[in-house]
This record gives C-alpha cells, structure tokens and sequence, in this order.
C-alpha cells in the first residue's frame, strides 16, 4: 500500500484504524453490521486455578498497556485490547456463535 500499488477500500472491523485513520470501515461503506476480525488470546487449560488465570491476565493487561507495545501493534493497524478473562470468554463464544451461523448458511467445510 506504501508502495501504490494496493489501494485499500475499507477496514473489517467495527471502527477506524489509527494506522489508516482515515479508510472508512465496511459498515461505513454500505455493509451496516460487517465486523470481520483477527484476534489472538492466551488460554489456559479447564480448572487452571483462578490465581493463577487473574495473575496471568494481570500481568498481560500490564504488558498491553506499555506505550512502546501500542506503538508496536499500531505498526501493524493493530489496537490492543486488554479485557477481564470473563470478557474474553463472552467474546470467543460471540465469535463462534456467529461463525458458526456463517458455517451452516453456507455449508462451508474443511476438507
């Protein structure tokens, strides 16, 4: 894109990058409703002890929140996101649920 010769049209997420602030999202593009994103995550096995899951999640939120690690995911269009392991929790199963619904409208499959 640096380069010139790819010409974004719009981000997949709910809202604007700070990396292309100024490239419109789907939504604001005609697709009200479009949020297709990438996200990564720590997770542990079933009965990690609750210590041990909020001194990890502690400890990553304080990670997160270095102005040098911002900086460095906003090189890549990335924006943190620093949330309770229950937040988490309700995002994945959000993501699966709607996932799960693109699966069966469409048939998709892994072969």
């Amino acid at each position: 894109m640096k380069a010139g010769k790819l010409r974004p049209l719009a981000v997949t997420g709910l809202k604007r990058i700070s990396l292309m602030p100024e490239l419109p999202t789907m939504a604001e593009s005609g697709f009200p409703g479009y949020d297709v994103n990438q996200w990564f995550g720590v997770l542990v096995p079933a009965g990690t002890p609750r210590a041990i899951i909020v001194k990890l999640n502690t400890e990553i939120r304080q990670f997160l929140n270095k102005p040098e690690v911002k900086e460095r995911f906003s090189l890549v269009g990335a924006e943190p996101v620093s949330n309770s392991p229950e937040q988490f929790g309700a995002y994945i199963k959000a993501d699966l649920s709607k996932w799960a619904k693109v699966v069966s409208m469409t048939g998709a499959r892994v072969d």
